[in-house]
Order: structure tokens, then C-alpha cells, then sequence
């Protein structure tokens, strides 16, 4: 009898964040271990369409795929596949969504996720929608102490007022992934096409100032208190702003930024920066994993940009970069992955 646990590993999705999703998922196969762990790879198509797949290759959609659909019924707990007109039904013990932005990240998986009864790895259907808004994520990191940005949030399609802003500013999709929609504005003339651009993704815009600081981040994985951080990272920017995932082949590197981790900080920033992304974690109620983005200004404070509660997880990544410089392989990241999932489950 397979003793191994049966995991269904998500990705794909209808986002613009599908092509990332496809490569994470790449990595997770590569660095899973298949004499614990039974893999199911699961890829929704663009059009949001399941299919049971052999592996999540480029050319996943075209290769020798089954339709499946998650059951929502507690009782079936799995995968419903499609074989010569009938359904078969595949039991599940956990599932692991590497999806990121819309329908995968904010909560709205989470939700269908919890309806199964099935366990999952990552934040759960509050979190995951608090951290996708990011002013919402502001308003609740603020009122536990946390610095954050001065904010406004605006709807794409009403005029605004862009007399009322103190230049740079920030424009941003208040409810996307990366840096989809995002710009700088330095004059207000330039506004009103930002919101637009912004608008593509998100009817809600978030319009914040520009954080005069070094861009930095933190991974974390773990539950309540017990929490572990990933060496501290730095975005060394030559021109321009920070566009992850936003390259034709961002493997090879971006033209405009590099990472560089451990971060060129000392080790007393170093502390204060992971410490405040374990603070911003517990406050937005996250679990099993996360990335918080911050920048760290030259007079030592630091602010909250943003959570990722399902960071990338390619092998250009800046989640498990930060996990291997502080001694953890992925694959030691996807066992504890699991652990946290199924402990939890047993609370």
C-alpha cells in the first residue's frame, strides 16, 4: 500500500500571473520528494478551465490531460477525474496552491479550499483577501503599530483631482499581484493615464507616496509564534522602479535592478527589518508562508510596502533565495510546507 501523502499541487490560473504560476510549480516538481509525497498536478487553463496533468511543463494544456474538478463536497474530499465519461474520484490529503494574484491569492481558492475540507498550505480565506488589498493590509498594519505609506484609494473610472497629491506618487492596482499596472508619477499631468493603466487590473487604485528607502524583503514560514525568516534581501535599482516578473526572461536577470541577499544592511538593521516582517505577518493573521516587502529608510525606520501570502516560488525567486542563503533548500522549505499544513490540521 503507498504510504505517501497525496498532495495536489494547483497552478496555472486566469490571472495575468499564469506564466509565473507555471514556473513555480516547475520548481515545486523538481524539488518535491516523490518517496513522500504523491504528486497531482492540477493546471486551470487562462479561460479557467482544470485539467489533471502529467507535469507542469510549458506545454502542460497540450500534453496527455484529464479533465478534474475540485469537489467543494466534503465527503467525496479530493479530485473529481474525468476517464471514459465517467468520474473517478482521487482522495487527497493536502493541496498546495502555487497560484499567484487573482483567484489564487485572495482568498478566493482559499474559500473553494475550505468548502473541501481538504487542508492547504498557506494563509487562509482572510488573510489571504487582507493581504491582496493592500489598503486594507495598510489600515490593519498601521493600526498595530506598523509604519506604512500615506495612501489614498481612488476608482479608475470617476475623475479625480490630481491637484491634491504631493508628487512622486506611486500608482497601483489596488487588488494585483507583482508589479502589473503599476507606475511612478512625478507630475501630475501624468496621472490621469496611470489610473488608467492601474484601472486594467483593478477598478480599485491605491495612489501613495513614493518611500524615499532601500527596497527590502523578508520570507517567512511558519505558524503563530513560531516563525522562521529567510535571510533579509535588497533591490539594487539602477533607473526606474523595481517591475518583478515583468521581463521576457526574467531567469536571465532584469535591466533595470538586481537582488542581493544577505542585503548589504548591518546586522542591527538586519533585525529590525525581519522583526518588523514578523510583526506584520501575525497582524494580518498569516500562516504557513508569506514574503513582506518593506523599504528601509536611510534614518533606520521601516515601512510596509506589501504581502505576498503565495510568493513566487521560480529558481529566480526572491522567496527561495532568501530560505537558501539562511541554510533552508527548497525542497526542506516544501517538507516544512507540508508539516505546517497537516499540524495545523490536526489542532
Amino acid at each position: 500500500m503507498d504510504s505517501r501523502l497525496k498532495i495536489a499541487i494547483l497552478f496555472g490560473g486566469c490571472c495575468e500571473e499564469h506564466p509565473v504560476s507555471v514556473k513555480s510549480a516547475q520548481e515545486v516538481a523538481k524539488n518535491l520528494n516523490i518517496e513522500k509525497y504523491e504528486p497531482f498536478y492540477v493546471g486551470i487553463t487562462r479561460n479557467g478551465v482544470w485539467k489533471l496533468c502529467q507535469y507542469p511543463d510549458t506545454d502542460w494544456e497540450n500534453g496527455n490531460c484529464r479533465p478534474a474538478i475540485l469537489s467543494p463536497d466534503r465527503s467525496v474530499h479530493g479530485l473529481l477525474v474525468q476517464e471514459q465519461g465517467q468520474y473517478k474520484t482521487i482522495r487527497l490529503d493536502m493541496v498546495f496552491p502555487v497560484l499567484h494574484g487573482k483567484l489564487g491569492e485572495d482568498g478566493a481558492m482559499q474559500g473553494l479550499l475550505e468548502l473541501s475540507g481538504i487542508p492547504y498550505a498557506g494563509c487562509d480565506v482572510q488573510s489571504s483577501a487582507l493581504c491582496m488589498d493592500k489598503s486594507l493590509a495598510y489600515i490593519v498594519a498601521a493600526n498595530a503599530g506598523i509604519a506604512t505609506p500615506n495612501f489614498r484609494t481612488v476608482r479608475a473610472d470617476r475623475n479625480i483631482d490630481a491637484g491634491q497629491f504631493i508628487y512622486p506618487v506611486f500608482v497601483k492596482p489596488a487588488r494585483s499581484g507583482s508589479s502589473f499596472g503599476v507606475s511612478k508619477v512625478c507630475r501630475k499631468e501624468e496621472l490621469p493615464d496611470a489610473v488608467e493603466t492601474a484601472g486594467q487590473y483593478d477598478l480599485k487604485v491605491l495612489i501613495e507616496e513614493a518611500v524615499a528607502g532601500s527596497e527590502v524583503g523578508c520570507a517567512i514560514l511558519g505558524n503563530d509564534t513560531d516563525l522562521i525568516t529567510g535571510e533579509v534581501d535588497q533591490i539594487c535599482l539602477l533607473h526606474g522602479f523595481f517591475r518583478i516578473h515583468q521581463e521576457n526572461r526574467p531567469e536571465n536577470g532584469s535591466e533595470n535592478s538586481r537582488v542581493i541577499v544577505p542585503a548589504g544592511i548591518s546586522a542591527e538593521k538586519r533585525m529590525l527589518v525581519q522583526e518588523t516582517a514578523k510583526a506584520v505577518y501575525r497582524a494580518l493573521g498569516c500562516r504557513g508562508l508569506a514574503r513582506v516587502d518593506m523599504f528601509l529608510k536611510e534614518d533606520g525606520n521601516v515601512i510596509l510596502n506589501e504581502v505576498n501570502t503565495l510568493p513566487g516560488m521560480t529558481s529566480y525567486s526572491r522567496y527561495p533565495g532568501m530560505m537558501a542563503a539562511a541554510g533552508l533548500s527548497f525542497a526542506e522549505v516544501i517538507d516544512r510546507i507540508v508539516c505546517l499544513t497537516m499540524k495545523g490540521e490536526k489542532r
